[in-house]
């Protein structure tokens, strides 16, 4: 079993304050795993990985309620979630398609579609590592 870390070495391992690690734990996006005797939290190691993915998803445009709401809610990961991104996938290879005679559009669609794809990437990983 390893070590768990109090709120300071959480902060420290993670590159965030002390205040965002309470933050997220009042928004139920961290979850103490115990406290000590002098009333300490103490969380698991993963939480560092958990804080770099809420990170990520703030990164682009997610607000803390509504990754909260989504990892709270009755089901953090859609169960038609590959299907919702090959859907996605399909979506921007379309308008990409419709563009090609835009030089304006096409530079849009080429932002929209790096961005699609690195939220792709990111609930890829997501799904392959729970964060909760």
């Amino acid at each position: 079993m390893h070590e768990l870390l109090r709120i300071g070495e959480l902060a420290a391992h993670a590159g965030v304050s002390t205040r965002t690690v309470d933050y997220y734990t009042q928004l139920g996006l961290l979850r103490t795993e115990q406290r000590t005797g002098g009333g300490f939290r103490l969380y698991d190691p993963a939480a560092v990985d958990t804080i770099t993915t809420i990170k990520q998803l703030e990164t682009h445009g997610l607000s803390l309620q509504d990754i909260a709401g989504a990892l709270n809610g009755p089901s953090a990961v859609p169960a038609d979630l590959p299907a919702s991104l090959d859907h996605l996938v399909a979506g921007v290879a379309a308008l990409q398609a419709q563009a090609v005679n835009t030089p304006q559009a096409q530079a849009l669609l080429t932002l929209i579609s790096a961005r699609a794809h690195a939220l792709i990437d990111l609930a890829l990983t997501i799904v392959d590592s729970p964060i909760v």
